[in-house]
């Protein structure tokens, strides 16, 4: 297989698991509380992440934790921590399928975010894409019929807003610094396991009565939805372009659509399958026409600047471009959108 086929393949694997999670998430806290659900998704993450940071320490020499990836990897782990509360419990109270498009509200609301305080504002199409994307939340929320949203949804819905904050973040603290995506991960899991063992304690005796479908679904998200997710990512979007990385993993929803009707037995309505199109539609719009200004500002920067471009100094990445690596820091940690160049996610 060619090289470029085996990387569209890996990405489209990591879609695949990323979009999945959202049923792995509401059936094993279906079975097991939420906290429990979460505590053992970051403990089962943090040994994995150790692991293989060990493994890559001895390869390649690497030194252990530095104490700026210590500090930024504490904040962004509570703040990590935060957004799978609110993904957790609102996955089991909505559909999968509502979740995994839902929270892809993250992409438009990401580079709102991490524009906040600074000059420059979005071209009019990007608020354009958010309007679409707006109605697209209607319709998902509306079920059946018109109605008052869910609790679940609106989780959902706080979830993409704080998830956006939380990429944001990721991309002011690790732009032009020498932080080791691996070794954040590993310290964000840490905290992570810490901030949800006391709340989780009491439920822990539940795992000794949990089935092997359970244990499988705990496994499968923090091994696969978090720890195979990120490292299959920052190895694949290395071998290419930023732009097929984000179409790529920009599939995500609809997997999480498919595998909520296709596994879990979700039913899809005229309503909801016309959300789900124009959210698909309208994240995919507001993607393009924040990647396309973005290159513009860059490409004026560097015809004002003469040189290399970068008028002395380098310039940052959006955060709405590291969108699902995020996520994952976002994902991967349990979450990222990341490319560390286009996307950081779910």
């Amino acid at each position: 297989m060619p090289d470029s086929r085996r990387t569209d393949v890996v990405l489209l694997l990591v879609a695949i698991v990323w979009g999945s999670s959202y049923l792995a998430a509401k059936t094993a806290a279906s079975a097991t509380p939420v906290l429990v659900v979460l505590f053992v998704r970051y403990a089962l993450s943090a040994l994995a992440c150790a692991a293989v940071a060990a493994v890559v320490a001895r390869r390649r020499g690497a030194g252990r934790c530095t104490r700026a990836e210590i500090r930024a990897g504490s904040l962004l782990g509570v703040t990590q921590a935060a957004v799978l509360v609110l993904e957790t419990y609102g996955v089991a109270h909505t559909s999968a399928a509502n979740a995994g498009l839902l929270i892809s509200l993250t992409i438009v609301l990401t580079p709102l975010l991490d524009r906040a305080g600074r000059g420059g504002g979005l071209p009019a199409r990007f608020f354009a894409a958010t309007g679409v994307c707006a109605l697209a939340v209607g319709l998902l929320m509306s079920g059946s019929g018109f109605r008052t949203p869910g609790g679940g949804d609106l989780l959902m819905l706080a979830a993409a807003v704080v998830r956006a904050g939380h990429v944001a973040l990721v991309g002011r603290l690790t732009a032009g610094s020498a932080l080791r995506p691996l070794h954040l991960t590993a310290v964000q899991t840490v905290i992570g396991s810490a901030l949800f063992l006391v709340p989780a304690a009491g439920g822990l005796p539940d795992l000794l009565h949990a089935g092997p479908t359970v244990w499988a679904e705990l496994l499968y998200l923090a091994l696969f939805c978090s720890v195979f997710a990120f490292l299959a990512q920052t190895w694949a979007v290395q071998r290419t372009s930023a732009s097929r990385a984000g179409l790529l993993l920009g599939t995500e929803p609809v997997w999480a659509v498919l595998a909520g009707i296709g596994l879990g037995g979700e039913r899809l309505t005229v309503l909801t399958a016309l959300g789900a199109a124009l959210m698909v539609a309208g994240t995919s719009w507001g993607r393009s026409v924040e990647r396309a200004h973005r290159a513009a500002a860059t490409s004026g920067r560097r015809d004002g600047a003469g040189g290399d471009g970068t008028g002395g100094r380098t310039p940052q990445p959006a955060a709405g471009q590291i969108l699902t690596s995020a996520q994952k820091v976002v994902h991967s940690v349990l979450e990222s959108d990341g490319t560390g160049a286009e996307n950081v996610r779910h």
